[in-house]
C-alpha cells in the first residue's frame, strides 16, 4: 500500500473485498468499532461466505485472522502492527482476539464465547497478565450486548497530561511484582499512542452515485456511500461558511475546466430562506462567451457521478483515509484522465487513497504524473495491485512504477488482454 493505491484486474476477483476490509481493520484498530461486513457500500455476506475452506469436503471454518501494518512516517521505529481474529456468532464474525505491537512493546487480548477475557502484555524482558478491573474502560459492551469486556482501551485517571506511570500507579493491573517502569512506560506508550490516535472513519464511495434531482430540499447532510447528501452539504456551506465554499467552489471549477465537464457550478435558492429549496447550477464557459445556467440533471448523468467524490477529496476537512470504487463510472475518458491527476494532487502519507478502477485513461494519467513530477508524487508513493485470477484463487501481484512512468514487476497476465484485442486491430 501507499498515499495513491490502485486495484486493478478482472472483475470478480475480490478487490471490492479488499477495500471492504480494509474499512474493517482501520474501525477496528483505531476506533474500536465492531466492524459490521454487510454494511453498504460493502456486503461481503455471513461468516460462511466470508471463511472458506477449500477442502470442498462440506468442512466450515471456525475462525479467520487478518491484520495490518501501519508505518505513519515510513520509520520503522514507528511502526504498529495490529492483527485480529474473528469467529461466527450468529451469521456475523465477531472479534475474538486481537494483537498490537510497536517496538519491543505488544498487547494481547483474547475473548471468548463464554465471555471471559485475558489481557496479557509484554516487552523484550517478559510478558505478564492483566487482571481485568473498573480501569480498562468498557468501550464495546455500549455496542453489541453479546461481546465479552471490550478490546484494550485504558484510560488515565489523571488525564492525558498526567505522567504515564502517574496513571496506573493508584490502580495496580499486574499481578506480577518483577516488571520495570522501563516496562510499564513501553506497553502503556502503545495503549495510550492507540487511545490518542482515533480518527474519523474511512470515506467509502459506492461504484454507483446517486441520481440528480432537478430540486432539492434542505436536509441534514448525512453522509451516505452514493452520495446523496452531497447536494444538502454544498448549499448548507454556501449559506453558512461563505469562506469554505468560495474556496471549494474554486477547487471544484478548477477540476470541472481540466475534466471538461464545467466551467462553474452554482447553487440557486428558490426562495430568500435557507430552507427553501434549491438547484445545483452547472455552467459552461467557450473562450469569453459565458453559456447558459443549466440543472444538474440536464448536463449529463457523469457530472453527478464524479461531483460526490471530487467534493469529498477537495474539502478542506476531508477524512485521511479514502476507498473508492469506480470513481471513473459514466466519465468521458479526458474527465477519466483528470480523475487520476485529482488523485494524484490529493494523495500524501496524511491523506491515503485505495482506488478500484477499470480505467486505462485513468492509470496512464497516474504515470504521467509520476514520470513528469507534477503532482510531487514519488515513485514510491503509488503501488498498483494486480489481482490475478489462477484456476479458483486469486494472486495479488504489487506492481511499481518507475521514474520513467513504466509499470515494473508486471506478470505475464497483466496487459495480456489488451495485446490481444491490439493484434487483432491491426490484422496481425
Amino acid at each position: 500500500m501507499a498515499p495513491l493505491t490502485l486495484l486493478v484486474g478482472e472483475n470478480s476477483t475480490g478487490k471490492t473485498s479488499v477495500l471492504a476490509l480494509i474499512r474493517a481493520l482501520t474501525d477496528l484498530a483505531y476506533r474500536s468499532d465492531i466492524p459490521d461486513f454487510k454494511e453498504e457500500p460493502y456486503d461481503l455476506g455471513s461468516f460462511d461466505e466470508i471463511a472458506h475452506v477449500k477442502s470442498g469436503r462440506g468442512e466450515r471454518a471456525k475462525t479467520f485472522e487478518a491484520g495490518l501494518k501501519v508505518n505513519p512516517s515510513r520509520n520503522s521505529d514507528l511502526t504498529t502492527r495490529y492483527s485480529f481474529a474473528f469467529e461466527e456468532k450468529g451469521t456475523a464474525p465477531v472479534p475474538i482476539r486481537r494483537q498490537i505491537s510497536s517496538g519491543k512493546a505488544w498487547i494481547d487480548e483474547a475473548f471468548s464465547t463464554g465471555k471471559s477475557y485475558n489481557l496479557e502484555v509484554g516487552t523484550s524482558r517478559g510478558s505478564w497478565k492483566i487482571q481485568p478491573t473498573q480501569n480498562i474502560l468498557i468501550s464495546f459492551s455500549t455496542r453489541a450486548h453479546f461481546l465479552p469486556p471490550p478490546l484494550f482501551n485504558i484510560p488515565f485517571a489523571g488525564g492525558p497530561n498526567q505522567s504515564l506511570l502517574d496513571g496506573i500507579s493508584a490502580a495496580p493491573l499486574l499481578d506480577s511484582p518483577d516488571i520495570t517502569d522501563e516496562d510499564l512506560q513501553q506497553i502503556f506508550q502503545l495503549a495510550y499512542y492507540r487511545f490518542q490516535s482515533r480518527e474519523e472513519r474511512a470515506f467509502a464511495s459506492a461504484p454507483v452515485r446517486s441520481k440528480p434531482r432537478r430540486t432539492y430540499d434542505p436536509a441534514r447532510p448525512a453522509p451516505d456511500p452514493e452520495g446523496d447528501y452531497v447536494p444538502m452539504l454544498l448549499a448548507d456551506m454556501y449559506s453558512r461558511n461563505k469562506r469554505a465554499w468560495t474556496r471549494l467552489k474554486a477547487s471544484l471549477e478548477s477540476f470541472g475546466r481540466i475534466s471538461g465537464l464545467f466551467d462553474e457550478i452554482s447553487i440557486k435558492r428558490l426562495g430568500r430562506r435557507g430552507s427553501e429549496p434549491f438547484h445545483i447550477q452547472i455552467r459552461k464557459f467557450q473562450g469569453r462567451r459565458r453559456g447558459p445556467h443549466h440543472n444538474l440533471i440536464d448536463v449529463g448523468y457523469g457530472v453527478s457521478q464524479a461531483l460526490p467524490v471530487i467534493t469529498e477529496l477537495l474539502r478542506d476537512d476531508a477524512p485521511n483515509l479514502f476507498l473508492l470504487q469506480q470513481p471513473e463510472v459514466h466519465l468521458h475518458p479526458k474527465a477519466q484522465a483528470a480523475l487520476g491527476s485529482l488523485f494524484c494532487q490529493v494523495a500524501s502519507p496524511k491523506r491515503q487513497l485505495v482506488v478500484e478502477t477499470h480505467s486505462d485513461y485513468l492509470l496512464d494519467r497516474v504515470r504521467m504524473e509520476v514520470r513528469d513530477g507534477t503532482a510531487g508524487l514519488k515513485p514510491e508513493d503509488v503501488s498498483i495491485l494486480f489481482f490475478e485470477r489462477v484456476g479458483l484463487d486469486v494472486k495479488i501481484h504489487s506492481l511499481r512504477i518507475g521514474k520513467q512512468g513504466n509499470i515494473e514487476g508486471a506478470p505475464n497476465a497483466y496487459r495480456q488482454f489488451f495485446m490481444e484485442e491490439t493484434t487483432k486491430s491491426l490484422g496481425l
